[in-house]
C-alpha cells in the first residue's frame, strides 16, 4: 500500500476505534477479512494454526515463490516483487525461521532452475536472486544457525545449477556458498 492509498488517521486512530469493540464485532471483521481475499485467509491461516495442515500453510506460500517461475500453464511471469512478498509475509504472520528459511531457499533454488532452463535473463532477475540468497545466508550466520545443515546440501545442487550462468552470477552464487560452508560446515 502506497503512502497516498493510506487513510487519514493511520493504525492509531483505527486501533483506538477497534479498541472500543467488542469480542464478537472484532470476530466478525476478522471474518468478513478472511472472506475477502485469499491472500487475507493465507495469512490468518498461518498466524493461527489449527493443528490440521499445519505443512499446507508453508505449502501455499511455496507455491506462490514458485508460480512466478514455473506456472502450472504458460511462463513464467517472474513477478519477483509478488514471490518477495509470500516470503514477507509468511514471515510476518508466522515467525518461523524455519519455514522462512525453506521459502528463500525455495526462491534461490526457482532462479537458478529458471535461468538454467531459459539461459541469461536480465540484470534484475540475477540481482533479485541474488539478495534472497545474501537474506538466506545471513539468516543462516544468525537465528537460524542450527538449520545450516538441512540446506547445505541444496546450497550446493544450487551453486552446480548455476555453473555456466554469465552476468557473474555463478561466481556470486559460488561465493556466497563456499563461505557459508568455511564458516557452518562443522555444525
Amino acid at each position: 500500500m502506497t503512502s497516498k492509498s493510506r487513510m487519514p488517521g493511520g493504525w492509531g486512530a483505527v486501533r483506538q476505534h477497534l479498541a472500543t469493540w467488542d469480542k464478537p464485532a472484532l470476530l466478525a471483521l476478522v471474518k468478513d477479512l478472511y472472506e475477502t481475499a485469499a491472500e487475507n485467509r493465507d495469512f490468518i491461516h498461518a498466524r493461527c494454526p489449527t493443528g490440521v495442515g499445519g505443512g499446507d500453510v508453508l505449502e501455499k506460500y511455496r507455491g506462490r515463490i514458485v508460480e512466478q517461475f514455473f506456472p502450472a500453464r504458460g511462463f513464467g511471469k517472474l513477478k519477483l516483487g509478488q514471490a518477495r512478498k509470500a516470503i514477507r509475509d509468511y514471515r510476518k504472520a508466522t515467525g518461523d525461521l524455519s519455514g522462512t528459511a525453506e521459502l528463500l531457499m525455495t526462491y534461490v533454488e526457482s532462479g537458478a532452475e529458471f535461468t538454467r532452463q531459459f539461459g541469461d535473463i536480465d540484470e534484475r532477475f540475477y540481482s533479485s536472486v541474488e539478495s534472497v540468497l545474501v537474506e538466506l545466508a545471513a539468516l543462516l550466520r544468525g537465528e537460524a544457525r542450527e538449520l545450516y545443515p538441512q540446506f547445505r546440501e541444496r546450497l550446493a545442487s544450487a551453486k552446480q545449477m548455476t555453473d555456466g550462468i554469465g552476468w557473474g552470477f555463478h561466481d556470486f552464487v559460488a561465493d556466497v556458498v563456499a563461505a557459508l560452508e568455511e564458516e557452518l560446515g562443522d555444525l
